[in-house]
Formats: structure tokens, sequence, C-alpha cells
């Protein structure tokens, strides 16, 4: 699921392609059309646009129609209303460490500014399971770099994002191998 270029999508299909993530792509959700829906569909990817928050019923009918197993969020800006039984099946990537930095309205740039203005030392990404509320779901994974002197928002998002690209294929090939030990708390 994306609302935005599609950055993290390409990731997951580069890690798809070279081993790294034992899964396919088979369904783009998106919160509108723009750059991350022509990626997309220039992968030949299935994509559905649907604005504004999906209900649950929608979503588990699409998902089931594509026999979808784990939902990955790459750059989704919306809440996500969970069916009940993908609980413990949907995951995000957070460009900072939660929970610190995170909830509505914290994406993008502002995390980044965030960051800054709070002088923190350490900054990173935080891969973790969703729920009913932004960015509160149980963390999976987290990686660090740190806050350099002079870091701008942009400077410090490129860093992040480099971690972005390691973590997200690593965490989710864990919940889908069950070899995470944090899945099989969420009943994976």
């Amino acid at each position: 699921m994306l609302s935005g270029s599609g950055r993290t999508l390409l990731n997951l299909l580069g890690a798809s392609r070279d081993g790294r993530l034992s899964a396919s792509v088979e369904l783009v959700i998106a919160s509108r059309e723009g750059l991350g829906t022509e990626r997309a569909r220039e992968a030949g990817l299935r994509v559905v646009v649907i604005p504004g928050v999906i209900p649950a019923a929608r979503l588990r009918g699409l998902l089931r129609e594509h026999r979808i197993d784990w939902v990955a969020l790459a750059g989704y800006l919306k809440l996500v209303e969970i069916p009940e039984e993908y609980r413990g099946r949907v995951v995000n990537i957070h460009p900072a460490l939660l929970p610190r930095h995170g909830g509505e309205g914290m994406y993008g740039e502002r995390v980044h500014e965030a960051v800054l203005a709070a002088g923190d030392s350490v900054s990173g990404c935080t891969v973790h399971l969703c729920d009913e509320i932004y960015d509160r779901g149980r963390v999976l994974l987290q990686k660090t770099c740190p806050v350099l002197p002079g870091d701008t928002p942009e400077t410090l998002a490129r860093r992040v994002f480099a971690l972005e690209c390691e973590a997200y294929p690593e965490a989710l090939q864990k919940l889908i191998s069950g070899s995470s030990s944090r899945a099989a708390d969420a009943g994976v």
C-alpha cells in the first residue's frame, strides 16, 4: 500500500528479484495516483487506487480476491482499518526510531525535521506491525545511524532511507519465513 513515489515498492521488488525476500508483490493499493502508481504499473503490477480510509470490509475483499497473505505499507499515509484476519500481518516501515517521532502526520521530511529539532544524536528506521493507531504497533526491527553535525532533513533522510532498504526486506523475510520470535507472538 502506498501514497507517494513508490521508492519503497521498488526496493521490495528488487529484494524479491535478488533473493533477499521470498515473496512477490501481487497487488498495489494506492491512496492516490502519482509516481508510485506509475512505477507499479511499469513493473506490471495490478494497481487499485482508493482515496481516503478504506473500510475494513472493502480491504478484506480486495486482499482475499488477490490472495494476499501479507500487507506491506510503503509510504501509505492513511490509517488502515485492519480486517480481523489480517491482524499481525500488516507491516509498516517508519523513518525514525519509534516510539519517538511517530504518530499521525509524522512522515517524510517532517520526521527528520523533528529528529534534528530534538537534538537527537541517533536516528534510523523502524519496521513494526500495524494496529489501529499510527506507528504504535509492535516493533520488529530497528536500524540506526548517527545524526551528524550540519545534517539537514535531506541529508539525514538519505542515510535513513539507505537503512530502510536493508531493514524492510530483512524484517519481512523473517516474518514470512516464521523465523522472527516476534512473528510467533503475532500469530504468524
